[in-house]
């Protein structure tokens, strides 16, 4: 896969060195998320960057148009990912967005709402473009646990939401919502070899202090926001946890060879540590234990000075 775009932080771009773990789960799997969503629809994927989320829905929509405010980002797209007449990118902002009113089933736009001040216009742009059953899937950054909480600033967002702030924005525009929340976790998985049927499945998030206490929900690092003004579609949406992860286990295996290095180098202080403590003290047993030097008088200096305090 392509890597032409330079990874600065503000995009993500899939085969950067740069952009992989807690990013590359986070991005991936928003997309990943949504296959079954699109299926058979008209998809606009708004800020689509590098195209590589647009080439994806691509696999399940009928047809997706990817557009972005970068040309850069456009051209890579347009070079990497076009294959056919039903996956098109364009140079255009979120708040002009090049098509007819009501002319896209889904709108689709991760993490663009937090980097831009004119939301409100986005939003209208985003009602204008949808169909009256349309859907508009928006992913936000929740800025009490992703900055707040974190002491963490981005240096790409100009304006993050809490959850009462992206609200009050989509209530004037959707009359219908479903809030999701997503967080990366360190999880143990069981599941059934051959899975029967519907499954249905559940996440347990417990206290290390206190195990045996009832499950809680991880607060969301970011909020997805499924939003329509025609209720049927929202109910019609699946109601599922969805678990993502690399078949390599990445994550993981960095932890662990992270954690393990970590030991041995803690392990290792502790001997340092321990040697120099012993040296130490050795070195304070040699200075306790030198004998006082004695004086020693020059007897012929003594003599002249009696002799000229004597005259």
């Amino acid at each position: 896969m392509s890597t032409s775009l330079p990874f600065t932080g503000e995009r993500f771009v899939p085969g950067a060195p740069e952009a992989k773990g807690e990013m590359w789960y986070e991005h991936w799997h928003r997309y990943h998320f949504l296959l079954p969503v699109v299926a058979g629809r008209r998809v606009l994927d708004v800020a689509c960057g590098d195209g590589y989320g647009s080439a994806l829905l691509r696999r399940t929509a009928a047809a997706v148009h990817g557009v972005d405010i970068s040309a850069e980002a456009i051209g890579h797209a347009r070079r990497t990912y076009t294959t056919d007449a039903q996956l098109e990118f364009t140079e255009a902002s979120c708040t002009a967005l090049p098509l007819a009113d009501g002319s896209v089933d889904v709108v689709v736009s991760f993490e663009t709402i937090e980097h831009i001040d004119t939301q409100a216009a986005f939003l209208d742009e985003v009602r204008r473009v949808l169909s009256p059953e349309g859907l508009f899937v928006v992913s936000s950054p929740n800025k009490a646990e992703y900055s707040d909480k974190r002491g963490f600033a981005n240096e790409f967002h100009v304006r993050e939401l809490y959850r009462d702030e992206l609200e009050a924005l989509l209530v004037p525009r959707f009359a219908h919502r479903r809030w999701l929340g997503q967080r990366n976790l360190f999880a143990s998985v069981i599941s059934a070899e051959t899975p029967a049927g519907a499954a249905t499945a559940e996440a347990l998030v417990m206290s290390q202090a206190n195990p045996a206490d009832a499950a809680t929900q991880a607060p969301p690092l970011y909020y997805l926001v499924c939003a329509t003004n025609h209720a049927p579609t929202l109910a019609a949406l699946p109601d599922r946890l969805s678990l993502f992860t690399d078949a390599e286990q990445w994550a993981y295996n960095d932890y662990r060879d992270t954690y393990k290095g970590f030991q041995h180098y803690l392990q290792r202080t502790h001997e340092l540590e321990a040697a120099n403590a012993a040296l130490r003290a050795e070195l304070d047993a040699l200075r306790n234990s030198k004998p006082t030097p004695t004086p020693v008088i020059d007897e012929s200096w003594l003599a002249r000075l009696i002799r000229r305090l004597s005259a």
